[in-house]
């Protein structure tokens, strides 16, 4: 039995290190200027929070969420934004730097002719998109905090939550790459990663949509890290977060199980 079960745990063990060399290999090649990219993706969800969350929260007052609760149109935002903002750091490595360093610098061709397989590599630069979206969570908590829009002990509970959202936007853009054939094929990604920000109950409660497109809302990705994490950070009573971790786990398996499995068909091609 102990035969069995050692080698598995060694494999478990390599195939780890392996991935985090990968996220060291990104960390090595950051250019300083890099760091000004870095720090513009949390002031642009900072900016919505005062423009939208704080300038017209001021005239549209207080918002009465679906149990009951009353909280100001601030409060109701701010979670919001920080989904998006977790969504789009995640998108930002995994999409178009992912798709430029496996189709013009060839950089995995390199990779996979050491021992690293294509899920360690994709699961190394998911844990890289993390750590960029990880900072522009933590960043957003603690304003969100210091501004009286959460609690300092919901919003430890909301980090998690948050990091599980950019895991899952990590795989799923990464999935979507592998089938990206030129640059212009991001144009559409795009523009649905706008509609998500737009029609995900981030401004407004999905209850006031019609029937059929509040259905399409809550189904979205966006639409349930917004649930998850608003309910964390307002602490909303209930169990409906198990549900909406449930489903952001499924769609982080699943985008990385088709990322890694194209990834081998087009690095062994």
């Amino acid at each position: 039995m102990v035969s069995l079960v050692l080698p598995r745990l060694v494999d478990v063990s390599a195939a780890s290190r392996r991935s985090a060399s990968v996220a060291e290999r990104n960390v090595a090649a950051l250019k300083s200027v890099y760091w000004l990219l870095l720090v513009s993706g949390f002031v642009e969800p900072l900016l919505y929070l005062l423009s939208i969350g704080v300038g017209v929260g001021a005239l549209v007052g207080d918002l009465t969420l679906p149990g009951g609760q009353v909280v100001t149109y601030a409060a109701f935002v701010a979670p919001a934004m920080l989904a998006s903002s977790a969504m789009t750091g995640a998108l930002a490595e995994t999409t178009f730097n992912f798709f430029g360093k496996m189709k013009y610098m060839k950089l995995y061709d390199g990779v996979i002719a050491t021992p690293v397989r294509p899920f360690e590599i994709a699961l190394g630069e998911l844990g890289w998109a993390m750590l960029r979206g990880g900072a522009y969570s933590a960043a957003f908590l603690v304003v969100m905090a210091a501004t009286g829009l959460t609690s300092a002990a919901r919003a430890a509970t909301a980090f998690p939550a948050a990091v599980l959202v950019g895991f899952t936007f990590g795989a799923l853009g990464m999935a979507l790459s592998t089938f990206m054939r030129s640059w212009q094929d991001f144009d559409l990604m795009g523009s649905a990663q706008f509609t998500l920000f737009l029609f995900s109950g981030t401004f407004v409660p999905a209850e006031v949509y019609p029937a059929v497109l509040r259905w399409l809302v809550e189904v979205t990705p966006l639409y349930r890290s917004v649930h998850l994490i608003r309910g964390l950070s307002l602490g909303v009573d209930g169990w409906g977060w198990l549900l909406d971790v449930l489903y952001l786990v499924v769609v982080m398996t699943l985008g990385l199980l088709v990322a890694s499995r194209r990834m081998g068909r087009l690095l062994y091609k």
